[in-house]
């Protein structure tokens, strides 16, 4: 109640405002949290511990767009990310099958490449919208196929190839 009465004091508004309008107001200020840039460089070798301070930096957030030229290593990290949450199906791409689903002892991970796919229609088709607003872990390769099914909170994950042993990861929110 007392961050109710914060948030209408900082938004001027009275408690005579209608209760949709506040609980509109409310949850998605409440919701958000802002996450910094984050950058990472990993040789291939040192992947999983590349893999662990990127569990680290997203802070329990669900949808992640992975961005990177073919062959980057977007398949690989996220090997590397299901490896660390203890996932033991075998992890690979999904590029035939679009989605691909791992259980680990928390619940659910979708693996997801667009880079078949068309258009935002066509991955609604595919079942892509349902995997995201799951409320389960989501890694999606090739986001630029459907950008605008993505939740406002997805974060994007840029991978560059440095050299033949080395990965660069830029993690932000947009």
């Amino acid at each position: 109640m007392r961050q109710l009465q914060i948030l209408l004091q900082k938004y001027g508004l009275r408690g005579g405002q209608p209760i949709k309008q506040l609980i509109i107001l409310y949850t998605p200020l409440q919701n958000h949290k802002y996450l910094c840039p984050v950058d990472l460089t990993y040789k291939l070798k040192e992947i999983k511990d590349a893999a662990t301070r990127f569990w680290q930096a997203i802070d329990g957030k669900k949808v992640v767009a992975f961005n990177g030229d073919m062959g980057s290593g977007k398949t690989t990290f996220i090997h590397a990310l299901c490896e660390v949450k203890g996932v033991k199906d075998v992890v690979g791409s999904p590029t035939f099958s679009i989605i691909n689903e791992y259980s680990f002892s928390k619940g659910m991970i979708y693996h997801i490449d667009l880079y078949r796919l068309k258009d935002e229609q066509e991955a609604i088709r595919a079942g892509v919208e349902d995997c995201i607003y799951s409320d389960h872990i989501c890694f999606v390769e090739w986001p630029e196929k459907a950008p605008g099914i993505f939740p406002a909170d997805t974060v994007h994950v840029f991978i560059k190839v440095v050299d033949s042993e080395t990965r660069h990861l830029t993690i932000q929110d947009k």
